[in-house]
């Protein structure tokens, strides 16, 4: 389980990080951020966490700040010293509010109900997967569709293809970022989605499914093999071996 916290007092973070370390359920605590902008600035570039744990009142500002401004899919605890900000926090995110000075079963307690409800929530959205890779690998046989159906906490979120800037494998999970680097697990695997999504799409390599539109640029990696860039964060290892050179070519310049 992969942890942010957000605190500005050291002291209470480092409380706070040794009692989730000795929980049961193999917390790594990814990053300690102490204010409101080492926090934008962090979550700006490292969206994917499983949990955060937040203070309120941080030095240069209330949190809630970070939530108007990054949008941030992980549930968060809220840990803090006030009362009144309970309808604030479960407006952002928030799935737990515990007052300080915590205790290690104040701890224990928030994170099993996040265990508990990401357990209904992965069983849930999994059931909708399911139903959604059916209903359009049912309209693949007719038309090609114009975007895909993806799962997203409660909610079917359509996603254009032409949004879409790759496919790729991930853990033996098929994961879909968008062009403004939203992120998606979906149902599909890469030979499925190569059917739906027409020539706009490139099979790279085994791993990753591109979009013409979004790459940047093209490199000679080796004298065998193109390096392919694209113009969204984080950097993907995207080469094209040397005997699908010619045909990755053509379908760039076509």
């Amino acid at each position: 389980m992969q942890v942010i916290i957000i605190e500005d007092e050291m002291m209470t973070a480092e409380d706070l990080a040794a009692i989730l370390l000795k929980l049961p359920c193999n917390v790594h605590i990814s990053k300690i951020l102490c204010s409101v902008k080492e926090a934008l600035l962090y979550l700006k570039t490292n969206p994917v966490v499983d949990l955060i744990f937040c203070d309120i009142q941080l030095g240069d500002g209330h949190c809630f700040e970070i939530f108007k401004q990054v949008r941030v899919a992980a549930p968060v605890i809220f840990c803090t010293a006030y009362n009144e900000y309970a309808l604030d926090a479960f407006n952002n995110n928030g799935i737990g509010y515990v007052l300080k000075p915590f205790s290690k079963k104040s701890i224990k307690d928030e994170v099993d109900k996040f265990i508990a409800f990401k357990s209904n929530l992965v069983k849930m959205d999994a059931d909708l997967s399911s139903l959604l890779h059916t209903i359009q690998t049912k309209n693949v046989q007719g038309n090609k569709p114009s975007c895909v159906l993806v799962s997203w906490k409660d909610k079917i979120v359509p996603v254009k293809f032409a949004d879409v800037a790759l496919f790729g494998i991930e853990f033996k999970t098929t994961k879909l970022l968008t062009k403004d680097n939203r992120n998606y697990t979906i149902m599909y695997n890469l030979e499925e989605l190569e059917e739906m999504c027409g020539n706009q799409f490139y099979r790279a390599n085994r791993q990753y499914l591109i979009n013409k539109s979004a790459i940047k640029e093209v490199q000679q990696f080796t004298a065998r093999k193109l390096f392919v860039k694209l113009s969204i964060d984080g950097e993907y290892d995207i080469t094209i071996a040397k005997a699908k050179v010619p045909e990755f070519l053509s379908w760039l310049k076509n």
